[in-house]
């Protein structure tokens, strides 16, 4: 078990319902639970199924060196860069930036 955190931004109604079977809706659009890595390779699943325009960030506790791991899908100014070994956020420029 490892405890895990899934925010979302502008996905269906019906995914954040589907959320709220696993995960606890502390915040709109923010989700933690203590969940099996079955159930949260599970979750991934019917995340990326219904993201749709919408995009997502899941964390969750690990061994890794960190001591976290994350991964995201859709649309984001935040990307995921790795740097010798660690899980970094970058942050694209706004368009109107030279």
């Amino acid at each position: 078990m490892s405890f895990v955190v899934v925010i979302t931004e502008n996905v269906p109604p019906r995914l954040r319902g589907r959320m709220a079977i696993w995960l606890l809706e502390v915040r709109a659009g923010v989700y933690i639970g203590d969940v099996s890595r079955r159930t949260r390779e599970m979750i991934w699943e019917q995340l990326s199924a219904g993201h749709e325009d919408g995009n997502v960030v899941m964390a969750w506790a690990s061994r890794h060196e960190s001591g976290y791991e994350f991964q995201t899908l859709g649309a984001s100014r935040r990307l995921a860069v790795e740097f010798d070994g660690l899980n970094l956020v970058a942050f694209q420029p706004l368009a109107n930036e030279g």
